[in-house]
């Protein structure tokens, strides 16, 4: 079928108004189980070896599996449909939700891991989710279908680590099960829900309705490949930069948050709402700070984002961990100046390339923005057994301040290159 008669065959908008909602309401329980199933990881890990060291690379490896997720999901989706893509993906993300249900009640650690990569498998289909609504979407109204995903996102994602380590955490000492096994009762759930959805309301397929299901998918760029292609243009130079140092000062901190809290003896309850809070910066305000990008331009937002992530990154840092105030607070503005970074940072990659060479370039600087955070991560634990909370989360913000001095070096660069004009 060719996309022309395809495309006789269903009504557009029709097909479109149908695959925004499905996707809408699949992503809101998905992304709760996201958000459950990490919040618990991390203090799963560390009950079990003792080990802060052990507790963060468990957290980290969810960046693996979203990492090792994405091009067999985009191929998938390729060959098969959104639909066969997402359901295959959050099948995958309900199974370590699983495995880290059943470490809790083994004491297993092995099984945190592999449970915790599974659940970074629905992480990256959660993302790929976006890709469906933009599918049929009308070129002036892409983005805004777009935002629509994103903003259904923050309710699940912000509710998620809440439910989990308070109503879901009981609820599982309860039925006789360990309170940390809660989060993944959680999560194999909601990602069950997810699927549900999706398999039975996401119909006819976007990608069907294109004519494009069964088109080999292109080979994604390397990491090495990017990098070279970054490195010959100072504006796409500075938009990877504002990715990456978002996403590690974001997940490092965030990693190591709930092991800084327990320390001090704070209910996981109120673990929970740190970390809901911290994700509700990080999604709830996009539509604003891209509001902003357009007003004020990419590189004022990014040396805005810099400087909230240190004031954010400080404030948590000199946060005792028997007290949660500063954390609230630190934690919400690091996800608002990694929802900056992030923003400001893709438009500004956009623009650097031509249409040709964007899905190429955009899907590597994502592989190597992943990458990043699994390193901010998995080495949290190591840094704060080393030097502890407070310099972890110092040094993170002098990596922020490292951005907002590229951000206004470009910025000054710009300006003092633009031909002047004649007298």
């Amino acid at each position: 079928m060719t996309a022309e008669t395809s495309a006789q065959t269903h009504d557009r908008a029709r097909v479109q108004r149908r695959t925004i909602a499905t996707t809408m309401v699949s992503v809101i329980p998905t992304t709760m189980a996201m958000g459950a199933s990490f919040a618990g990881s991390a203090v799963l890990a560390e009950e079990i070896t003792g080990s802060e060291t052990l507790a963060t690379l468990a957290a980290g490896s969810m960046s693996l599996g979203s990492m090792a997720a994405a091009v067999p999901l985009s191929r998938r989706m390729a060959r098969l449909g959104r639909r066969q893509g997402l359901v295959v993906g959050w099948a995958l993300g309900a199974a370590g939700s699983i495995a880290a249900l059943l470490a809790a009640v083994l004491n297993l650690y092995l099984l945190v891991v592999l449970g915790i990569i599974g659940v970074g498998v629905g992480q990256a289909t959660n993302l790929a989710a976006r890709y469906a609504v933009a599918d049929l979407a009308p070129d002036d109204r892409r983005a805004r279908a777009i935002g629509m995903l994103v903003w259904a996102s923050t309710f699940g994602a912000a509710a998620g680590p809440t439910i989990a380590l308070g109503p879901a955490a009981d609820f599982a000492e309860f039925i006789g099960l360990p309170e940390l096994a809660g989060p993944y009762l959680l999560g194999s759930a909601t990602f069950l829900a997810g699927l549900a959805i999706t398999q039975t309301w996401l119909r006819p397929d976007p990608l069907e309705v294109l004519g494009t299901v069964g088109a080999e998918a292109p080979r994604p760029a390397s990491p090495a490949a990017v990098i070279r292609r970054i490195a010959a243009i100072p504006a796409a130079r500075l938009a990877l930069l504002a990715m990456l140092v978002g996403q590690m000062v974001m997940v490092a901190v965030m990693t190591a948050t709930p092991l800084h809290m327990t320390s001090g003896d704070q209910d996981i309850a109120v673990i929970g709402q740190v970390i809901s809070l911290h994700i509700i910066g990080m999604y709830a305000f996009s539509p604003i700070v891209g509001w902003l990008v357009d007003r004020l331009g990419t590189h004022t937002v990014i040396t805005l984002g810099g400087l909230i992530l240190f004031l954010g990154a400080e404030l948590a840092g000199h946060t005792d961990p028997q007290h949660s105030a500063g954390l609230f607070s630190g934690l919400t503005l690091i996800g608002i100046g990694w929802s900056c970074g992030l923003i400001a940072g893709s438009a500004l990659l956009t623009n650097s390339f031509p249409v040709h060479q964007r899905v190429e370039v955009q899907g590597g600087a994502d592989f190597v923005m992943i990458t990043g955070g699994a390193v901010g991560g998995m080495s949290s634990g190591a840094l704060v057994e080393l030097l502890g909370f407070q310099s972890l989360s110092h040094y993170s913000g002098i990596a922020a301040l490292v951005l907002v001095a590229a951000a206004a070096g470009a910025w000054i660069t710009a300006r003092l290159a633009r031909p002047r004009p004649a007298a």
